[in-house]
């Protein structure tokens, strides 16, 4: 898993999502980099940047616990965001629960990024405010017997991006993001220029009252 440091993380937890977004579409050629619009905050609306980890699931109806995500959890080295993707992208499912959440927790996870669905939000809204999950659904039922895990740090799709182990995972009320983990210094450095810019117009909309004059200077809207 790639490791990036406490000043990369904390650069990116301070960049607006809309310029990584933008800085993926001018550096990131070949891939597809922000998931679909359906992954929301399901929490607190907390912000989350780590390496990703990936776990996938499939259609099976053994009921024993999920193998590979139990392994993730117990074996994380601290603030990666776990990935998990189901074959079937069954929206009325749940992947995640109470339980899992408080194994990502003490394991000092940095969040859960989910393809399908979350449960057990009273109980996690309560207990563990500060650890956010990301899904593109809520509802109560259960993957047991219908869905197991499959395999552990892989490609997987979550929300129409492929998501490789490793790469940089942002995410917060405006969508989720996945970086490719070869372009992340580069897409941090264009990301930060665009918000250097944007503060400038914003600077002189204000000063002119004009949004016009105030794009003229970079042209960003």
């Amino acid at each position: 898993m790639a490791i990036y440091s406490k000043e990369i993380i904390e650069r990116f937890r301070a960049a607006a999502t809309a310029s990584v977004a933008d800085a993926c579409d001018i550096v990131v050629k070949d891939k597809r980099c922000v998931m679909d619009y359906a992954m929301r905050p399901r929490v607190k609306e907390r912000k989350i940047v780590g390496p990703a980890v990936t776990v996938l699931d499939g259609a099976g109806t053994d009921p024993q616990p999920p193998t590979h995500i139990i392994d993730t959890l117990d074996n994380a080295e601290g603030g990666e965001v776990i990935v998990v993707s189901l074959k079937e992208n069954d929206l009325n499912c749940a992947l995640w629960g109470g339980l899992m959440t408080a194994g990502a927790f003490v394991n000092g996870l940095e969040g859960a990024v989910l393809n399908c669905g979350v449960r057990d939000l009273t109980e996690i809204r309560r207990d563990y405010p500060d650890f956010e999950i990301y899904s593109q659904s809520i509802v109560p039922v259960t993957m047991v017997s219908r869905y197991v895990t499959i395999d552990k740090n892989l490609p997987v799709e979550c929300a129409g991006v492929i998501v490789n182990p490793g790469d940089l995972i942002v995410g917060d009320i405006d969508g989720v993001i996945c970086i490719p983990q070869e372009h992340v210094e580069e897409v941090l450095a264009v990301a930060e220029d665009i918000d250097k810019k944007e503060a400038i117009q914003t600077k002189a909309i204000f000063e002119t009252k004009s949004f016009g004059q105030g794009l003229a200077k970079f042209n960003r809207f």
